[in-house]
């Protein structure tokens, strides 16, 4: 990795990049500072130790803190994700999409456009809930006077004030990823979300280290001990990572001999690669979610009945109270549906078998046509198993500290899957450039 990013700063073109991309990120975390109008700090912070209870630490892992200060970017880059993925799912329903995607780089351009719209639709409602939500318990105020005792219109005014502000923060930050991809290194939506990840990382490490190593009374050997098994825990689950978003199953595919004229042309070997992980952290976010969608709209409505503890996380696997684990059963399920529902979606073997017919290659051993299908179908059946039984054991080691050891962190098995897979990417982007950089000098030199 060092190496990397030394042979790319000694390239001028690539250094731009990369100092573009900081500055970007700079700008990010100072936004996620900046507090919208009218918020009493001391208000917000009592309710979000309230939300805290309820299984709110993801969502402000991937917010980068911003939620707790209700910044201009409190939603952050959420509604441009939602987007994305209800556009991959309406790209599978809607016929005419679907020919945009396959229309190549102008109907991916009008695909793009369309999201821009739904990220601000989805910014703009999502900002309006949390804003009458959060003001009905209060944290608002202005000139001293409280918001359940202010005039409607003025009511209304700091309502709509912070709608407005909230939504084009959301915004704001969509073009700085894009830009971040324009005229950066890497997916700028991925650095801007994996940037907030990072953000939150040291207090979340620092708090676990005074929980269970400097805890009082605890011998040398003891704390040792402690900081032995956190660091092993942490490094041990991005070894996991890393393999798990490393694995590739291939599938060796055999080119047909054509001849041409006088020449005998084809016959190269190659191969389909198969991502163990071809869901990448989907189905986490999709199932935490969906649990985690009740919890919060009861939440805003300052209720928490005891069927929310079936949903919430922070109450599983606690040794005290295991009934509420059946919360837990039920999420490691959903993980394992939405793997196979998301690369039922992002894969179809019936087109790579049409494919491969038509470029008259096939898979030694198998015929053409429907036994290649049903043979790419049993296969994937099969790795997408086992990637996602690697997701599970990877959201659930952090699930299960927290229960048994009420080890409380902002970030877990979610949020380090994201790093360490936008830090391979960005990695292999700078090695493509570089090499890229290094092919026109040498072709410019002859």
């Amino acid at each position: 990795m060092l190496e990397t990013f030394k042979k790319a700063l000694k390239v001028k073109e690539i250094r731009k990049r990369l100092l573009y991309t900081f500055f970007m990120l700079i700008v990010v975390r100072l936004g996620c500072q900046i507090p919208i109008p009218f918020v009493n700090g001391d208000a917000i912070a009592q309710v979000m130790r309230n939300f805290a209870n309820e299984n709110f630490s993801f969502f402000s892992a991937i917010t980068g803190g911003s939620m707790e200060k209700m910044s201009i970017f409190a939603l952050n880059i959420t509604p441009y994700i939602t987007a994305s993925i209800i556009m991959q799912l309406l790209t599978i329903a809607i016929p005419k999409l679907d020919e945009l995607q396959k229309d190549g780089e102008e109907g991916r351009k009008k695909i793009a456009e369309v999201t821009r719209y739904l990220t601000v639709a989805l910014a703009l409602i999502e900002s309006t809930a949390m804003i009458i939500g959060f003001g009905n318990q209060g944290i608002f105020d202005t000139d001293a006077v409280k918001y359940s005792a202010m005039h409607d219109v003025r009511k209304w005014g700091v309502i709509v004030t912070g709608i407005l502000a909230m939504t084009a923060g959301s915004a704001v930050l969509m073009w700085i990823g894009e830009q971040i991809t324009e005229k950066g290194v890497g997916n700028g939506i991925s650095i801007v979300l994996t940037i907030n990840i990072i953000s939150g990382m040291p207090s979340d490490i620092a708090n676990l280290f005074k929980n269970f190593v400097f805890k009082e009374g605890m011998s040398i050997g003891g704390r040792l001990l402690s900081a032995c098994v956190i660091l092993g825990v942490i490094v041990g689950i991005i070894v996991l990572v890393v393999i798990l978003q490393g694995a590739i199953r291939k599938i060796a595919v055999q080119m047909s001999q054509k001849v041409q004229g006088r020449r005998q042309v084809g016959g190269q070997q190659s191969n389909i690669p198969l991502k163990v992980n071809t869901a990448g952290v989907i189905p986490i976010i999709f199932a935490s979610s969906l649990l985690q969608f009740p919890v919060v709209i009861a939440s805003f409505f300052g209720k928490s009945p005891e069927w929310s503890h079936y949903l919430s996380q922070s109450h599983w696997c606690n040794p005290s109270n295991l009934k509420y684990s059946i919360g837990f059963v039920v999420y490691l399920l959903l993980v394992i549906f939405f793997a196979y529902f998301y690369t039922s979606i992002t894969f179809n073997p019936r087109e790579v078998a049409k494919n491969l017919n038509d470029r008259g290659g096939f898979i030694p051993g198998i015929r053409s046509g429907k036994p290649t299908v049903e043979y790419l179908t049993n296969i994937l059946n099969y790795i997408i198993l086992i990637g996602a039984i690697g997701l599970i054991i990877v959201a659930a080691i952090p699930i299960l500290a927290s229960g048994i050891f009420g080890a409380q962190v902002g970030f877990g098995g979610t949020s380090i899957i994201i790093i360490v897979g936008v830090i391979l990417e960005t990695l292999e982007t700078i090695k493509s450039m570089v090499t890229e950089k290094n092919y026109s000098t040498i072709k410019g030199i002859f």
